[in-house]
């Protein structure tokens, strides 16, 4: 069954280059055009995103047909991001990976942990958000425009702790200027929380007229499949802290679990057959009481036998240069294919 405001339903390359200054922008393809330089102004922001497009696709590491599924990670961090502000800003103690952090493309770089799946259909793409965090806004304006993403279709949320639904209010500018409503899928008892710190996204009867909140639609899921629009998504129960229960998901041969610090018996047969496993793995030496470490999630693929394995979740102790060199030997000692991921990551999927 669904929750909607209260109403129960069912839940159903680079373009061109330019040199400033001058009055021709050359193409790739040899063409050229004269544009005034008065004229230039006008163009500069769509010259300014095809040219931040070019660089996304170049960082990206993938190349992703126009009708293929694909995942965007749209942030791989811990909820207080990388870099730690108290790092940079410590007069003591230099940190070598938030310090790389600052430094513009770096993959240490990281937001909230969240992913986008772009569904390719013949009718045309889906959006689904993992979770909406903190970061959110950060994550979609770097990413959006980046990768032609404009529509959210449906919101899924893992759990509600605030790296995970504490950018809500910013669906606002979506529903306000793109599209009616947004749905999202959450698990009753994180939809209890969200009355509490989201109450007037829910109960709108003390907004104010005319304040333009987001408009969404709370459809409530239980630890059973569901659809999202044609979209068959798969509920993982893991733990995430002791008596605190937190929900991956399975798309496909997909199994993304970005919150765990341990997962029940009866969760592994869903993970049975799973192509790619996107994992939590918090820090490099050791598990925490939220969220497993390098070692543990090591164990688990060791477990579960993905023919992938992308791991997220990092704080600022997982450099991504040494700890993908020390992942790489683990392919040709063990035979198994585990990578870091990154902010702004493509990886094609079939669903």
């Amino acid at each position: 069954m669904a929750v909607f405001l209260g109403i129960v339903r069912p839940a159903s390359h680079s373009l061109f280059s330019i040199t400033r200054f001058t009055r021709q922008f050359s193409f790739t393809n040899n063409n050229s055009i004269s544009i005034s330089r008065k004229s230039f102004f006008r163009f500069k922001p769509i010259v300014t995103a095809a040219l931040h497009s070019s660089s996304a696709n170049a960082q990206s590491g993938a190349e992703v047909s126009a009708n293929q599924s694909e995942l965007i990670f749209l942030g791989t961090g811990t909820s207080e991001g990388i870099p730690r502000v108290s790092c940079l800003t410590n007069p003591l103690k230099t940190c070598p990976v938030c310090s790389k952090a600052a430094e513009p493309g770096s993959r240490n770089r990281r937001l909230n942990t969240s992913i986008l799946i772009r569904h390719s259909r013949p009718s045309g793409n889906r959006n689904f958000l993992i979770d909406v965090g903190k970061f959110f806004y950060h994550s979609a304006m770097k990413w959006f425009p980046a990768y032609g993403i404009r529509i959210i279709d449906a919101v899924i949320i893992t759990h509600s702790h605030a790296d995970a639904i504490g950018g809500m209010d910013d669906l606002r500018d979506w529903t306000n200027n793109v599209q009616p409503s947004i749905p999202i899928y959450v698990a009753s008892r994180d939809f209890e929380v969200m009355k509490k710190t989201h109450y007037y996204l829910i109960d709108k009867s003390d907004i104010i007229p005319g304040a333009a909140v987001s408009e969404l639609q709370f459809n409530i899921i239980k630890e059973d499949p569901f659809i999202v629009h044609d979209l068959k998504v798969i509920p993982l129960p893991v733990w995430h802290g002791s008596g605190y229960r937190s929900l991956g998901f399975r798309f496909g041969n997909t199994c993304y679990i970005s919150d765990v610090s341990d997962i029940p018996e009866e969760t592994y047969p869903l993970l049975q057959d799973c192509e790619l496993l996107i994992m939590d793995a918090l820090r490099p030496d050791r598990s925490s009481a939220t969220h497993f470490g390098l070692p543990r999630a090591l164990e688990e693929v060791r477990k579960i036998k993905p023919k992938r394995t992308l791991f997220t979740g990092m704080m600022h102790l997982m450099d991504h240069e040494v700890v993908t060199e020390r992942l790489l030997k683990l392919k040709e000692t063990e035979g198994i294919d585990v990578q870091l991921s990154y902010d702004g990551l493509r990886v094609p999927v079939s669903l």
